[in-house]
């Protein structure tokens, strides 16, 4: 994308589409294009429109093969096949190479590379009709010692916190990760009656994160340190104070991990704006931030190789330091919709 240019002319006829155009999904497009072909890099266009650069790419190509008039059509497919047999073979090659754990993931392959939307009955056809099956679902396994009426009574007590806490005041949700340099195998669309392969490795050396997600915002911060412990925490803290000047408290929900009750901690909080907010024992499930890391694992570990250590670290900064490709996708998934642990087999 950084040799892609436009002359006045063929941006001023794409302002002047963009004024003409009624549809969001086009006017977006349109944007677009614009902004990289007047200079912006593909980064700082991903960042403004939350957009990410594949799907920028996508748009390039459409206007190249067609102009603002290619922009402006809505190629939104349903169930059949609208892909040419040229390029249902080529997603099948790609399919075969990389193991996808949603379908909506393959959706937006399709988008991005093909300029093509499916819907995911849509796509589910298509891939059975192409000899792919999906394999899952495994019972979920949870603590045997949950409690649920002291996950509901939290839960009543964060709805109360939320009603009278400032108005900026934030509620983060903290909590630590251990990624491990080594495969994780997932399940996904793979080849009927074929064995996929996926290199692995004996790392044992593992990242320790301590991080935490703003529940309104979405913003994140993360602290990667020799261990997760007293001292990660007061700087994550030390962080997120200096992010929220105008707040009057910041609260953290947090599990009740050893390093958060530890003497160095409450020390620190004795001080500052911070209140802690713990959860019910043996209840993760009332906060964002397990889902988050969830997330993360998907799109870093499941199915993924990394031949160094040092490869693996840096495709994991990679994730946290530009969030905003994420973006769509965290929205739809950190929803305060909290399951309450052991109320199916209480």
């Amino acid at each position: 994308m950084k040799d892609f240019h436009l002359s006045d002319k063929e941006i001023a006829e794409l302002r002047v589409a963009h004024r003409r155009c009624g549809d969001k999904r086009a006017a977006y497009r349109l944007n677009a294009v614009n902004l990289l072909g007047s200079g912006w890099s593909a980064k700082e266009a991903s960042e403004a429109l939350l957009i990410d650069e594949g799907t920028l790419r996508g748009y390039i190509r459409r206007y190249q093969k067609g102009g603002a008039e290619q922009l402006l059509k809505n190629e939104y497919r349903g169930g059949l096949s609208y892909l040419s047999d040229p390029q249902e073979r080529e997603l099948e090659a790609h399919l075969c190479a990389h193991t996808y754990l949603c379908t909506q993931d393959i959706i937006r392959y399709i988008e991005q590379f093909f300029d093509v939307r499916y819907s995911i009955s849509g796509i589910t056809d298509l891939l059975h009709e192409m000899g792919f099956s999906f394999s899952y679902k495994k019972p979920k396994v949870v603590p045997g010692k949950a409690d649920p009426e002291a996950q509901q009574a939290f839960l009543r007590d964060y709805e109360n916190l939320k009603e009278d806490k400032g108005e900026n005041d934030p509620i983060y949700s903290m909590d630590g990760t251990h990624p491990q340099h080594n495969t994780f195998s997932s399940y996904g669309w793979i080849k009927r009656g074929e064995e996929k392969e996926i290199r692995s490795n004996s790392g044992r050396q593992r990242l320790n994160i301590n991080g935490a997600i703003n529940i309104e915002t979405m913003s994140s911060a993360v602290v990667m340190d020799d261990a997760v412990n007293a001292d990660s925490t007061i700087e994550l803290m030390k962080r997120l104070e200096s992010r929220d000047p105008k707040a009057e408290t910041i609260y953290f929900i947090c599990d009740n991990a050893r390093y958060y009750r530890s003497r160095k901690v409450k020390e620190y909080i004795q001080d500052s704006r911070i209140e802690l907010v713990f959860l019910p024992p043996y209840a993760p499930n009332p906060t964002l931030i397990e889902r988050y890391w969830k997330f993360f694992e998907k799109i870093v570990l499941y199915n993924r190789y990394y031949e160094t250590f040092a490869e693996f670290k840096t495709v994991c900064e990679d994730f946290f330091r530009y969030p905003r490709r994420y973006r769509k996708q965290l929205r739809s998934l950190l929803t305060e919709n909290f399951q309450i642990i052991g109320a199916a087999t209480s």
